[in-house]
């Protein structure tokens, strides 16, 4: 059911179709449906206000990664969004540390093929033709919710959300930048304030180069020894990984790109993992769920949910449409480009200069995008607060309740300009382990108050 079609002559062609769905939390107000880019390209969003002080609480754009991971069935329904699904009853339970306590969200699915977006996987493209596409679905949804542009935007991403979200703010920041001396008719200006990483990957030879270290006992819980004779073979591969990707930041063509992504994601990830039986996402538990390799059997009754045809309806899709958790098509067309291996860390140190705000958080049980080597990247940034973050301490991180839930290391005033978060006992998706922290986390650094 469309109840609204949202233009605008600066971008024809494409479009915005809006339905007013009521699922989840009925307590705010919900928009979703689709963003039309082409005939064979559509975007996928669901939009929650904020429970509290909506007309003065800023913007939120959350992105999953994957790639063609959903960002409804894990960011929304399974991490921080208004509700969860209860395996139980196989309906939605309130989640009272929902990011939008305070947030205006939008969860939106990309690329094409991912959750509920639909269309050719050839139109599948590069990190900066997705950067593209999110600009264009903001320049409209600001057309439609001009409140919306005057408010601070804080653009999130998770695991490969890590490479789209310094892609996303490195376009915005341009665009910004032409606009000031070029205006163009019905293209705004983006109210760009911060960027959050979580549990991301975003310099993959620093990331890479800690997988070994991490496994085989630098993680809280490693499943391998120090000692173990698979630790040996992997630490002696990793300086050809890392090289390997280091070609790549410097040619950036499929060759050496591809060669990378071939070379280190079968020894530094599939063989440690598959080797240890553990949750690659949480290395504290086994995996659950081996059946469906996302290792957790809440995706089961969150994919059976939205395949509901009184859902689909609801949401404004197709209810022929089959929903799938990860679309695995939608990733192999992204490494046969060799997006994987990109140094997208390096896009984020003039938007870092410029007083854009950057949090990089990690739960320090995931396995997939350990917290020692995104804390290594960050510490790498050569940006204009390097030396102060460089050496910056860890201190503790405690919620108002007075929990401590992590350690934190800062540059700038508040909660920081640049700021890196060990969340404690958190895996891959932390609001997931830990809500109230993250929640306590996402709030302290929208209202940069200080975490310590």
């Amino acid at each position: 059911i469309v109840v609204e079609r949202v233009q605008q002559k600066a971008y024809a062609q494409r479009q915005l179709r809006l339905t007013r769905p009521t699922l989840c939390d009925s307590s705010v107000k919900q928009y979703s449906g689709y963003f039309d880019i082409a005939e064979e390209k559509h975007l996928f969003f669901w939009f929650f206000e904020a429970r509290h002080d909506p007309e003065h609480a800023p913007l939120m754009l959350w992105l999953n990664g994957g790639p063609g991971g959903s960002t409804i069935a894990s960011g929304l329904l399974f991490e921080n969004g208004p509700c969860r699904i209860s395996s139980d009853t196989n309906d939605t339970v309130h989640n009272e540390h929902g990011w939008n306590e305070k947030t205006n969200i939008i969860y939106l699915e990309q690329p094409v093929g991912t959750g509920f977006s639909y269309g050719t996987l050839d139109s599948v493209g590069t990190l900066a033709n997705l950067a593209e596409d999110v600009y264009v679905f903001l320049q409209l949804w600001m057309h439609r919710f001009p409140a919306h542009a005057r408010k601070p935007l804080h653009i999130a991403g998770e695991s490969w959300g890590g490479h789209y979200v310094p892609n996303i703010g490195h376009l915005i920041d341009e665009q910004n930048d032409r606009l000031i001396y070029a205006p163009r008719p019905g293209q705004l200006q983006l109210n760009l304030a911060t960027l959050t990483i979580a549990n991301g990957l975003t310099e993959p030879a620093s990331q890479f180069g800690s997988e070994a270290e991490y496994m085989c006992g630098g993680a809280p819980y490693p499943p391998f020894e120090p000692t173990d004779r698979r630790c040996a073979a992997w630490h002696a591969g990793t300086p050809t990984c890392v090289r390997m990707i280091n070609s790549c930041y410097k040619f950036q063509n499929n060759a050496t790109c591809i060669s990378a992504t071939a070379f280190c994601w079968p020894l530094l990830f599939t063989h440690p993992f598959t080797e240890s039986g553990k949750n690659f996402y949480d290395l504290r538990e086994d995996c659950r769920d081996k059946e469906s390799g996302l290792c957790y059997p809440e995706f089961r009754a969150i994919g059976q949910w939205l395949n509901r045809t009184s859902t689909k309806l609801a949401l404004g899709v197709d209810p022929d449409y089959d929903f799938k958790i990860v679309n695995v098509d939608v990733q192999t067309a992204f490494y046969k480009k060799g997006q994987a291996m990109l140094n997208s860390a390096e896009l984020l140190i003039p938007l870092v200069n410029k007083g854009i705000r950057l949090l990089a958080y990690a739960g320090d049980t995931d396995g997939v995008c350990n917290y020692m080597g995104v804390e290594r990247w960050m510490t790498r940034l050569e940006h204009d607060l390097h030396v102060e973050f460089e050496h910056a301490p860890s201190v503790p991180w405690k919620t108002t309740s007075g929990r401590h839930v992590g350690d934190v290391r800062v540059a700038g005033p508040g909660a920081g300009n640049v700021t890196f978060v060990r969340v404690f006992d958190a895996g891959h998706m932390a609001p997931f382990d830990q809500p109230e922290a993250t929640l306590d986390m996402i709030t302290k650094w929208i209202d940069n108050e200080p975490f310590a």
